[in-house]
């Protein structure tokens, strides 16, 4: 099976295809095996046998125009029946209860709880043909399609980099907290603005759940780039629009050390308490053993790696996996002691619209 994937960084108006057939793409356990390495990088939540890091090195690249795409498609997802949505919300109910009994317990300042909804499609997707899609609906993300022997297929729109750089200077970012934009809302950033500096003026809201949120993971940041750089700027936080959502985020920009130890990094941070939690040894853990549903290569980390040229790494956040004519959506959220779990619930709910959006919606026919 050749290996194959569609690319689409924020603002631009090209996609770029990566094809290898040559060979089938290079898996290791750990991201400290990426030092000194360069392809393009997709990696699990955790790496395993059965689900490793994968780095593929492709024998063709093309750029391609995204172009706009007015055609009507006929895909539709089917809305969960009434018996299998109860079931979803017991199994969260349950999980909701194990991880908030952790942070009840001060054993966790923060954990990331997921879950995921699987629906059957009316008819079988052209995955191309969607990634176009995405690449139109969501302008300010970085859209991925990936096909490979070892993942399947997945398609992602995510707006958090991990960490990027051009072999000199870097940035990463620490993204957290989520709010649905609603009524006059919606028109923030609308149209899209690249420079931040011409962006409209933020007046969001924020709760204090939100913002401490964001600060955990700002520290824990700041922190791992303590071990790999002695120049670190990190701006104020502002809000971001990522589809209907917004967040908030702040910027750290640093020169490294050792451009050779971009894989030790990498392992340093991920998976931040965007995704996790904290402490993260013992939460990851935590997840691992207690989470309804794995989650595969939902809150992984996707991307092109070149320790001397370009590096945009991006954490797979709003994602789904497609099989045949159905298509599994992932989602989550942060949990601290004052979460509440109907709020919690609606917040994944609203960043699975993220893809689903992307499709029709029909009644499911058994409700």
């Amino acid at each position: 099976m050749i290996s194959k994937v569609c690319y689409r960084l924020p603002y631009h108006d090209h996609f770029v295809q990566l094809t290898q057939q040559q060979s089938v793409p290079q898996t290791f356990l750990s991201l400290t095996d990426l030092n000194g390495k360069s392809g393009f990088v997709m990696a699990p939540f955790c790496a395993t046998e059965a689900e490793p890091i994968l780095l593929l090195h492709p024998d063709k690249v093309e750029n391609i125009p995204v172009g706009q795409d007015n055609t009507v498609e006929d895909w539709c997802i089917e809305t969960p029946s009434a018996e299998e949505g109860l079931h979803e919300q017991r199994s969260y109910h349950a999980d909701f209860e194990a991880f908030h009994q952790q942070l009840a317990d001060h054993h966790f300042a923060k954990i990331v709880l997921a879950r995921q909804e699987e629906c059957p499609c009316s008819a079988k997707v052209d995955p191309e043909r969607l990634f176009l899609k995405a690449c139109n609906v969501y302008p300010r993300m970085f859209v991925v399609l990936i096909s490979t022997p070892q993942t399947g297929t997945w398609l992602m729109a995510t707006p958090e980099i991990l960490l990027a750089g051009d072999g000199m200077q870097w940035n990463t970012m620490a993204l957290a907290g989520t709010m649905n934009l609603q009524g006059e809302q919606l028109m923030f950033d609308n149209p899209p603005v690249q420079n931040r500096m011409d962006r409209p003026i933020d007046d969001m809201v924020w709760s204090e759940k939100n913002r401490l949120e964001q600060r955990y993971v700002a520290s824990y940041i700041r922190q791992c780039l303590e071990g790999f750089s002695s120049k670190i700027v990190e701006g104020d936080v502002y809000s971001v629009r990522a589809g209907n959502l917004v967040h908030l985020r702040s910027d750290f920009s640093f020169t490294l050390n050792d451009i050779q130890q971009i894989g030790t990094l990498l392992e340093k941070l991920h998976p931040t308490p965007a995704v996790c939690g904290l402490p993260k040894d013992e939460t990851r853990q935590f997840i691992l053993k207690n989470e309804h549903e794995p989650r595969h290569y939902y809150s992984g980390l996707t991307g092109w790696l070149n320790p001397d040229g370009e590096t945009f790494l991006y954490v797979t956040l709003r994602c789904m996996q497609l099989k045949a004519e159905r298509c599994r959506f992932f989602a989550g959220g942060g949990l601290l002691l004052d979460s509440e779990e109907q709020q919690e619930w609606e917040e994944t709910e609203a960043k699975m619209e993220t893809m689903k959006q992307l499709f029709n919606t029909s009644p499911s026919l058994n409700s």
